[in-house]
């Protein structure tokens, strides 16, 4: 899809940066270099120089030591700075630092540290599994130039000590019985058997030779191959099949068959910090279950009147099995999912201006999943662009098993994984030099993922949930996130077991079975994190209903966005007395967009 065109408004123009504002942007970027040599996989990301020795850090116990170091000092120099001497828009940069700071405090207590640090990661979104597709070419890391390859072959050499360093911390985990659970074991086990399964000459970690820029001689490319193939041979294989023996014949055994945190020591202070960081909230489990029983009561009783128009008489349970069974509502072929993600970004396109001021200058490509990450995957995502453009962020959809993929998600899908949701909001962040890095690329689930399950509801604004078949997508995807909330909750909290969240997400929605296992094993694997979607998005409709109650005939829902997106990534607490100040102000133009 092209990239929108960038719609053109008035920008507010500001006096000359004061001493305290400058002297709180130098310490940001004090903070985001020390930072950033502390936090390798966020700069592999963000596509910044990475050095093999940073690589090596990762999963020891020095990592963590010099990270709590470096927080505490933070936490001291944020305390000297008065507010009341920074303008708006450092003050708003203030409290999310400082917000950021207070929860990283949290997530590095020796006794959290003590939980977290031998479970170093799993099936869903692991690093043993993304590393590769960093060092296949596909993710942010440049390789226009020698240095370029040398660097990430250095790394690659590094990357089988990072593995090394994964299985030391998992067998710490073993002697204190906090292990990952057994299915999660057992899917990083398939995961990794895929990546050993491919040719030689497939893997993603030889693709950078297959892609050379033309202006390498042909001695520099022969001499790059011998050494991109000796290195995968010599190292980084080796590495993977001694992870893949450790956790077949030695951890596998050992892993626990409760899939809660609530049956592990410790597990119930740990899935209470999870819940904060994840929402940046403070609610009880309790609180939040009770939340989304509420949620699914109140869709299930829309959800009934859309079937109704999609000439289904019979009862709502009955219409999630003739749903799933029916294959009207499937795609036949792959093709029918591109073609119809195409079209709903086009009708995005032309919608966007009468609900944006701004929209990005990064482009948005759609791309089917590669065939090895598809079966682990879900049902879309969404991989940001360049900051400056030069790389288009990717919408990405699932092919694999076809006949559990459903045709009446495609706009809703759409929505959030693509325009208005994480495209938008991620790649206006990332444009926006204006901002601190920390607010231009670091983020909050709460907050990225409320946006993006808010930008699903702009559908029924912008006409697309007219066809009651979209319609009913949008209201199964919403009924998912609440769902989250009571089997997230149930699973971390009250005991619940794999086969009974899965049994239940069947009963509620009319999603595949496949689908609700992937979920399922995905809030065993990421405790917390699937909390957000739902919490988030009724924040930003809460705080969009109280603007259009207070400002009246003045409310403009392009401004509103403006001052919900323009700051970057924003804890949910600040975002709220940032649009309480907006309402204040009449709803006018926003004064955070550029410093």
């Amino acid at each position: 899809m092209m990239a929108l065109a960038l719609l053109t408004a008035a920008m507010p123009v500001y006096a000359a940066e004061s001493a305290a504002d400058a002297e709180l942007d130098q310490f940001f970027a004090q903070q985001e270099r020390a930072g950033a040599a502390l936090d390798p996989i966020g700069s592999l990301e963000r596509g910044e120089p990475v050095r093999a020795d940073q690589l090596r850090l990762l999963y020891t116990p020095s990592l963590a030591a010099r990270r709590r170091a470096l927080n505490t000092r933070a936490l001291a120099r944020l305390a000297q700075f008065q507010p009341a001497q920074l303008d708006p828009a450092h003050r708003i940069s203030l409290d999310v630092f400082r917000a950021m700071k207070l929860e990283e405090r949290d997530e590095l207590r020796p006794e959290i540290v003590a939980i977290t640090s031998v479970q170093p990661f799993d099936h869903f979104g692991g690093f043993h599994v993304e590393y590769a597709g960093i060092a296949s070419g596909a993710g942010a890391q440049p390789f226009r130039t020698v240095t370029d390859y040398e660097a990430t072959l250095a790394r690659n050499k590094a990357f089988a000590t990072v593995l090394d360093n994964a299985i030391a911390r998992f067998r710490e985990g073993l002697a204190g019985r906090q292990t990952e659970p057994r299915l999660t074991v057992q899917n990083m086990i398939a995961q990794i058997d895929g990546l050993l399964a491919q040719p030689l000459d497939k893997s993603p970690f030889l693709e950078p030779v297959n892609a050379f820029p033309k202006s390498f001689d042909t001695a520099t490319r022969a001499r790059l191959a011998n050494d991109y193939r000796t290195v995968l041979t010599h190292d980084v294989l080796p590495a993977y099949k001694r992870l893949r023996g450790f956790l077949h014949d030695e951890y596998l055994p050992a892993a626990r068959t409760s899939v809660g945190l609530s049956a592990m020591p410790g597990g119930p202070a740990l899935y209470r910090q999870l819940v904060r960081a994840h929402t940046t909230l403070d609610m009880p489990p309790a609180q939040i279950h009770q939340l989304g029983l509420d949620e699914v009561a109140r869709i299930h009783a829309e959800m009934d009147g859309v079937k109704t128009e999609m000439g289904f008489t019979g009862k709502l349970s009955a219409f999630f099995d003739n749903i799933r069974n029916d294959p009207r509502y499937h795609p036949q072929n792959a093709g029918q999912l591109s073609d119809g993600f195409r079209k709903v970004g086009r009708a995005v396109d032309d919608a966007a201006p009468r609900y944006f001021l701004h929209v990005p200058r990064t482009s948005l490509s759609i791309q089917a999943y590669p065939e090895y990450r598809a079966k682990f995957e879900a049902g879309g995502s969404y991989s940001e662009g360049a900051a400056d453009a030069s790389r288009p962020g990717t919408f990405f959809y699932n092919t694999y098993d076809l006949k559990s993929r459903f045709l009446t998600g495609v706009t809703t899908l759409y929505l959030h994984e693509g325009a208005p949701g994480h495209h938008f909001q991620i790649s206006l962040a990332q444009e926006n030099v204006n901002l601190p890095d920390f607010q231009r690329f670091g983020g909050n689930t709460a907050y990225v993922e409320g946006w993006a399950l808010y930008a699903e509801t702009l559908g029924y604004e912008m006409g697309f949930y007219k066809d009651p078949w979209q319609h009913w997508g949008t209201l199964d995807d919403e009924i998912l996130r609440a769902m989250r909330l009571v089997v997230d909750t149930g699973l971390h909290t009250k005991g619940w077991t794999r086969d009974q969240a899965i049994a239940y997400m069947l009963a509620n929605s009319g999603m595949g079975r496949s689908d609700a296992t992937a979920e399922v094993e995905r809030y065993i694997a990421n405790p917390g994190q699937a909390l957000a979607y739902k919490l988030g998005a009724l924040t930003i409709q809460r705080l969009r209903k109280q603007s259009e109650t207070a400002l009246g005939k003045s409310f403009d829902i392009r401004r509103f966005h403006e001052e919900v997106l323009d700051s970057g990534s924003l804890p949910l607490p600040v975002l709220e007395a940032k649009i309480d100040r907006w309402i204040a102000r009449g709803g006018g133009a926003p004064i955070t967009a550029v410093r």
